[in-house]
């Protein structure tokens, strides 16, 4: 006779063994897909540390160059590396390490010195040992005047929401490196300042737009940047947003992506006459 109960407990052995090769195998993938989320984390820790790492835009002190809304890849290797390359300035770096010096012109990510956990971002305008001095809005390095054309007379809003009326300049640096500037008028706060020496070994950044930049020139709150603070060079930008959408956002893009921003160079220029002189 067939016995009943022994079938039963071989079909529930039979189960049980089933169940237990699904758990297995469930905890086999979970674990594949640990390891392999760790090792992804990883090589972006790797990438953002020693390569490339992103950064937005959250105000204004950059226009026209710069618009709120708009990322783009921080340059690691441009300089060298120092702590400020790694997050949280973890890594125990005294100096910096591969230094290479900024060119004049250059657009620098930097830690703010007296409170390294703020990162700014500015052009470099002085290097070490120059004068630096603005008077009457024009600026002077080492006592020359900083050529500058008016392009256009124009509305833009500022980060506050308020409409304000600029000049657009093309500004041009020793070495025949050009870049866009705004100025609201040639009489503002810091359009009239003491003469700058930049120390050895340091830095002086401006905003393009000059009358709405915190920058070198206010000394309490920036100063000349030690070169141990600069973090990188920004190179391009890879994205922009109008400010409707997040990066994240993508359902939002075809509304608010900047199209004619998206991989777009930001070196500074140089003249006709100083790249002729590098060829």
């Amino acid at each position: 006779m067939f016995d009943k109960s022994q079938n039963n407990t071989y079909q529930n052995s039979e189960q049980d063994n089933v169940e237990e090769k699904a758990v297995l195998l469930e905890k086999g993938e979970l674990s594949e897909f640990v390891k392999t989320a760790l090792i992804a984390v990883f090589i972006a820790l790797i990438i953002r540390s020693v390569l490339f790492e992103p950064f937005n835009i959250p105000s204004g002190s950059m226009k026209p160059t710069l618009l709120v809304g708009d990322y783009l890849f921080v340059n690691k290797p441009a300089y060298g590396y120092s702590r400020y390359s790694f997050p949280f300035a973890i890594a125990p770096i005294d100096g910096r390490l591969m230094a290479k010096e900024p060119n004049r012109g250059d657009i620098i990510v930097f830690a703010l010195p007296g409170n390294d956990k703020i990162d700014y971002i500015k052009r470099v305008i002085g290097m070490p040992g120059d004068k630096i001095q603005v008077l009457r809005g024009r600026l002077y390095i080492n006592d020359d005047l900083v050529p500058r054309e008016l392009i256009t007379t124009k509305e833009i809003t500022e980060d506050s929401g308020e409409k304000q009326i600029v000049s657009e300049y093309i500004e041009i640096l020793p070495g025949g490196i050009k870049h866009h500037i705004y100025e609201e008028t040639d009489y503002e706060r810091l359009d009239n300042t003491p003469v700058f020496t930049v120390p050895q070994g340091h830095y002086f950044v401006m905003g393009d737009n000059r009358d709405n930049s915190q920058d070198s020139r206010v000394i309490d709150h920036v100063g000349p940047v030690p070169f141990e603070n600069i973090i990188g060079r920004a190179d391009f930008l890879f994205f922009s947003t109008n400010g409707y959408a997040h990066l994240f956002e993508v359902w939002k893009w075809p509304w608010s992506v900047r199209y004619g921003r998206l991989f777009m160079d930001i070196d500074p220029n140089h003249s006709e006459e100083e790249k002729s002189g590098e060829e």
